[in-house]
């Protein structure tokens, strides 16, 4: 672009040439000196490319919007990003807004540039339904982009900085949005990644435009605050020069100020007044080497007295996002608070700049591979979480799980160190060492204790988890757990488990509707052309890509097993064979009256496919029947019970004759009553006599009324079957102060 001709007397240039300024190339050239000449021509044709493609539109401040690509691309120089970067960061825009094709950027700038350009690029939002579904998927795009290049999420953060800076030109019924999304999503990324100057940055300009007025009454309290504090921060910084300069440890120090955001934060959090925060400032100081840090502390300590359970340290045990500094409140001069940080130069670029400091380490050092690590494990864990979650608003909410910077750090009996997030249990710690070890735990024990899985982790805990081959995961699970890896792996489990479970129970179902048409199994189960062909013939009738699927949907209920066997008759008619009479007329004959399939035998081993419905909890004696639930497998009801009456009338086709096995393979849950006199002792009487029919007592509910006279005793008891009952029933009537036992049915 030529250079415009300037007169020799300087004046303020014109809007027109502001813009042309910072429309041109010239703005970004100047952050390039650390790219070669090939590099920055490479830059400058991806300039040149968007500066076209973007020709005459404009931004809301009415500047060429071309200076919106080149701000983004200023802001990842600063990082020292490689070329394709910058080169992806000046084109972010070319595909949602010029309508540049993916495979056009791969033809002009390569594979890929053309890849970080597509992760910045949101869905279009016709697919979806909703504004949330669209950001959901939209952002499920960008974080897997990113967990593969963390490139791309560099230049979201960029492009939202830029956004939020200029977000006063933006129409003020966007603020609130723009701002929320920066605060509960952009801002948490950046921390997590351990952005941190950019983490403060879009914190404080959010709170800007979502608080305006308190932000501006904030800003003139921490200036009159700076005006009455600048003599005490002037006096502190002397005396610590000089005391280091006397123990001869070379230092750089600055001072630190708690941002407007944080501040309002924790006023907001602790109910405190401006006044009552007193860590408002603080010193950073800067080392040559780690041991300095640690002597740095001393040389404090001695100056000034420290605060008693303010020191932390993060050099021996980094912070997630791999920040590492020693951390000591001192109380100064007219008992001020005042935090230290000690860090060295390289912990210095980390704790600012993050993930991104593996550019700048790179940039002042090509073979240096420090800082290569940092946010690998998060990123990694969204894969991770990707192969366990199709549904992105479910994804989503798992991610969001895991952007809490809060840690505790605990040890696995060989003192491996690991972080996790504060309120973590030991599933969410047995998760994060390997998914067999969460999928499997039956018990832990934390310090050699023996306690529930449910207990939360602490720092220095440490912890053994114990596993069994045969445990799988509890969806109780679900209620408790905190992070977002072991969500998404036990959900995925008991998915994988559900549908597993729904299968089989499908073919049995299927296996019996054949049987009362008088077909057995063998005439599907050959492996041959003409099987294969009946198949076909069925799956096509369904609508089902494989035989499995189709079993699953009878499983659970989406699709009626008789009506199937119908259609299998037909098929099986074409090719000349037919039902056995004798076999249908048996099974015809034993086939319960009122319900529309065969038979089917349950011992209590089918898993989440079968319910027994806790209207009735049936128990093995009960005569049973069985009802398709639409999507949710075969729920079990006793013959007389009040729900099956009702849905009978209206469903009847979905109802299925069900008995129990000979050998049931577990207890059975049912609600007992038992009505007491008042008097000491009562309730331990009663379940000792339950115990000592060998009864499980699961649940026990005396209700909320002040007892007068008698008392409703409510439990829940696992039994074997009927006889098992009624004996525990007989050995409760004759324990002291028991009026009256009998078997209870929730109310419909």
């Amino acid at each position: 672009m030529n250079a415009l001709h300037t007169p020799d007397v300087p004046h303020a240039p014109s809007p027109a040439a502001a813009n042309a300024a910072a429309a041109s190339f010239a703005a970004l050239t100047e952050k390039l000196d650390y790219l070669n000449a090939a590099d920055i021509e490479s830059v400058r044709q991806a300039y040149r490319f968007a500066d076209q493609a973007h020709l005459g539109q404009l931004r809301n401040s009415g500047e060429p919007y071309i200076t919106h690509p080149i701000a983004v691309a200023q802001q990842c120089a600063e990082w020292k990003l490689d070329a394709q970067a910058l080169m992806a960061a000046l084109l972010h825009d070319a595909i949602e807004d010029c309508e540049v094709t993916k495979p056009e950027l791969i033809e002009r700038f390569g594979a890929p540039v053309a890849e970080l350009v597509d992760g910045l690029t949101k869905l279009e939002k016709l697919e979806f339904n909703t504004r949330e579904e669209n950001q959901a998927e939209s952002f499920r795009k960008m974080l897997l982009a990113m967990a593969r290049d963390v490139r791309v999420i560099l230049i979201k953060l960029a492009d939202r900085i830029h956004n939020m800076r200029t977000l006063g030109d933006a129409p003020r019924s966007k603020w609130k949005r723009i701002s929320s999304e920066t605060l509960d999503i952009y801002a948490p990324i950046a921390h997590r990644l351990g952005l941190n100057s950019t983490y403060r940055e879009l914190q404080d300009r959010a709170f800007q435009h979502l608080h305006p007025w308190r932000y501006t009454v904030l800003t003139k309290a921490l200036l009159r605050a700076r005006g009455r504090r600048r003599d005490v921060i002037k006096r502190v910084q002397s005396e610590v020069e000089a005391v280091f300069e006397n123990a001869h440890i070379p230092v750089r120090i600055y001072g630190r100020e708690k941002t407007l955001y944080s501040i309002y934060h924790k006023m907001s959090e602790k109910n405190l007044s401006f006044a009552q925060v007193t860590d408002i400032y603080g010193f950073r100081v800067i080392v040559q080497e780690l041991t300095a840090c640690y002597s740095a502390m001393g040389v404090l300590h001695q100056l000034y007295k420290p605060l008693p359970g303010k020191f932390k340290d993060y050099i021996a045990i980094p912070k997630v996002n791999g920040y590492q500094s020693l951390h000591t409140t001192l109380v100064g001069p007219f008992g001020t608070n005042i935090e230290f940080q000690m860090r060295t130069d390289a912990m210095h670029i980390v704790a600012e700049a993050g993930v991104a400091a593996h550019w700048l380490y790179k940039a002042s050092d090509p073979n240096s591979d420090a800082s290569q690590r940092l946010g690998t494990k998060w990123l990694q864990s969204l894969l991770d979480i990707q192969q366990e979650t199709h549904d992105a608003a479910e994804f989503w909410d798992h991610v969001k799980i895991d952007l809490f910077p809060e840690a505790v750090y605990v040890f696995t009996p060989k003192s491996q160190i690991m972080a996790m997030p504060r309120g973590a249990t030991i599933v969410d710690f047995a998760y994060a060492i390997h998914s067999d070890v969460g999928h499997h735990a039956i018990a832990a024990k934390v310090n050699g204790e023996q306690v529930p899985l449910r207990t939360e982790l602490h720092n220095g805990d440490v912890i053994e988890v114990i596993t069994a081959p045969v445990s799988t995961p509890n969806p109780a699970w679900l209620g408790f757990v905190r992070t977002g890896k072991a969500r998404s792996k036990i959900r995925h489990h008991l998915k994988s488990m559900a549908l597993s479970e729904s299968q089989e129970l499908g073919e049995k179902m299927l296996a019996q509707a054949l049987r009362a048409e008088g077909i057995n199994r063998e005439h599907l189960s050959q492996d041959d052309e003409a099987h294969h062909a009946r198949w076909e013939k069925i799956l096509r009738f369904t609508g089902n890509r494989t035989r499995a699927e189709l079993l699953t949907d009878i499983g659970l209920g989406k699709r009626i097993a008789s009506m199937i066997a119908k259609r299998i008759v037909s098929i099986l008619a074409e090719t000349g064979e037919k039902p056995d009479a004798l076999l249908m007329t048996r099974e015809r004959y034993i086939a319960h009256e009122s319900v529309a399939q065969g038979g089917l035998v349950l011992d209590g081993s089918e898993g989440a496919s079968v319910q027994f419905s806790k209207c009735c909890c049936p128990i093995p004696g009960d005569d049973i029947i069985g009802y398709l639930g639409r999507g949710e497998g075969l729920f079990v009801h006793t013959d007389d019970c009040a729900v099956v009456k009702r849905l009978q009338q209206r469903d009847s086709e979905r109802f299925i004759a069900v008995d129990w096995s000979d050998e049931p393979s577990r207890t059975f849950e049912t609600n007992l009553l038992v009505t007491v006199s008042d008097g000491k002792g009562v309730l331990a009487r009663v379940a000792a006599a339950l115990a000592n029919a060998e009864v499980d007592i699961t649940h026990v509910d005396m209700g909320k009324e002040p007892a007068n006279g008698a008392t409703d005793l409510r439990f829940i008891v696992a039994v074997r079957d009927r006889i098992h009952l009624a004996a525990a029933m007989r050995n409760v009537k004759r324990t002291p102060s028991v009026l009256r036992v009998q078997r209870a049915k929730a109310t419909v």
